[in-house]
């Protein structure tokens, strides 16, 4: 019960709590704003402008993505906020040094994915369709380019660079040293690949859900194909981003690196395919390759690194079990990832197509990297402790030294209640979208084709979507034997 009481503790919590929340829409909205641009790409092909089918498909994914959007905004805002309450002695550390970026990501970033997506919902009518396609391409770089500028910050934190301590604070000397920091490029690889993948398995999942119902199969098997071709590319390179990062870790971040491998002493690093720290004893029980870590870091077996006890005490992370148990859950999820994907390259070929288990799998391979996710930012975050910026200030004494463990009690209870009935609602409108599918768009498609000077150059639509099509056609198909 101590930790109720201690405000440190408490702050930590409920930037946790939090941050591991906005980063339940972060992955989704990034990785589905690559769909939804494929999709308005592909209705805005000349070839398909008088496709009922595939305008319905890319409106459905404007959709999707925008709900999504736009819970993620809003969960995103009390992070920042929470800066000047809660760590106000972080604020005026940092300061001078996250001015620049967090002004970037609001001016840039923020006001690119607003105005795009302003056209994306409101100006279909009164764009072209070029302009209309390029502005879904913009809306998905701007939140790239948002998680560019978090993760800027977020690795200065990690491997501080281009600064000067001045009074106590951190004062930027060189804006494009601390930008590019021995960490932002490999962090920012490793992350917005693993947002991809998500994305790509969110389409694989909805697909797969359309085909196991037994409904709209032309958007089931797009769905499914789009999943699979992107989530195959988007692994891949995340496989080199995650190498990269590691390679970074272990040059930069040496105590993380220990940690993640639960490893006291000096030596070649094991690679542990599952295990547990004892960290009374300072012992490991695990199974792995031995030298493992090593190779993969160095093309090695026999590189040394550096154990926990070549550090201080006071330096290394106060739990190095959890940081042991993110790190490989997050390994572990990686090659679940491979498995859905190579499920989904089977049924794309045919195989195993009298089957629903299959589908029912993918239905739920989403769950891997969303968690998967999760636990790399919990390693990532949890690893770099005592410290909140490596080496220059401990997490102890960064918090504000006015807000007692009654206001953030308070607040945690508030944000428990708040963001519950706003996961409810998404998550109510999300499934609602889903589960009426493309079809629900059909009829203003319809309308506006009937009204469009190029309505008769439209092509049949699916069939499955309305009785109203068929029997549009049977009516014209009378009409002309008539004529006849």
């Amino acid at each position: 019960m101590d930790a109720l009481s201690d405000p440190v503790v408490l702050a930590r919590i409920q930037f946790a709590a939090t941050a591991l929340y906005h980063f339940l829409f972060v992955p989704l909205s990034v990785g589905m704003g690559l769909i939804m641009a494929i999709y308005v790409t592909r209705a805005n092909r000349p070839a398909a402008r008088g496709d009922a089918h595939a305008q319905a498909l890319a409106r459905f994914w404007v959709r999707i993505f925008t709900t999504t959007f736009a819970v993620g905004v809003a969960t995103g805002i009390t992070m920042e906020f929470s800066f000047g309450t809660n760590w106000a002695d972080y604020s005026r550390f940092v300061g001078n040094i996250f001015g620049a970026p967090l002004a970037a990501e609001a001016l840039f970033a923020f006001f690119l994915e607003s105005v795009f997506l302003g056209v994306l919902l409101f100006g279909r009518k009164k764009v072209s369709p070029r302009f209309y396609t390029v502005s879904s391409w913009l809306v998905w770089a701007g939140s790239c380019l948002s998680a560019l500028w978090i993760i800027i910050a977020n690795s200065w934190m990690q491997t501080p660079a281009g600064y000067e301590i001045e009074d106590g604070k951190a004062v930027l000397t060189d804006f494009f040293e601390a930008a590019l920091n021995n960490s932002t490029l490999q962090h920012y690889a490793h992350t917005v690949f693993a947002l991809l993948v998500m994305g790509s398995l969110v389409c694989l999942a909805i697909g797969a859900y359309y085909l196991l119902k037994d409904r709209d199969s032309r958007a089931g098997r797009s769905m499914l194909k789009t999943g699979v071709v992107a989530g195959v590319v988007t692994t891949v390179v995340l496989l080199g981003a995650a190498h990269a990062q590691a390679v970074e870790v272990a040059q930069y971040q040496p105590v993380k690196l220990a940690a993640m491998e639960g490893q006291y002493e000096s030596g070649p690093m094991e690679l542990s395919l599952f295990g547990w720290v004892n960290e009374e004893e300072q012992t490991k029980f695990s199974v792995g390759i031995p030298g493992g870590t090593s190779f993969l870091a160095s093309f090695d077996f026999d590189t040394v690194y550096q154990g926990l006890n070549d550090f201080p005490a006071d330096e290394q992370p106060t739990s190095v079990n959890t940081v042991f148990q993110s790190y490989h859950l997050m390994v572990a999820l990686f090659g679940v990832i491979c498995l859905v994907l190579l499920l989904g390259i089977i049924v794309l070929c045919g195989k195993l197509k009298d089957k629903k288990w299959p589908l029912r799998i993918m239905m739920f391979g989403w769950i891997a990297p969303i968690v998967a996710i999760e636990s790399g930012w919990i390693t990532a975050e949890y690893g770099r402790q005592p410290w909140i910026v490596t080496g220059l200030l401990k997490t102890q004494d960064a918090v504000s030294q006015s807000v007692d463990a009654t206001q953030l009690l308070i607040t945690l209870a508030l944000f428990f209640v708040i963001y519950v009935l706003m996961y409810v609602a998404w998550l109510r409108i999300f499934l609602r979208t889903v589960k009426r599918g493309p079809e629900q768009f059909l009829p203003e498609v319809e309308a506006e084709m009937a009204a469009s000077p190029q309505a008769g150059d439209s092509k049949p639509t699916d069939g499955m979507f309305t009785a109203e099509v068929s029997g549009q056609a049977h009516d014209a198909a009378v009409a002309t034997g008539k004529e006849a």
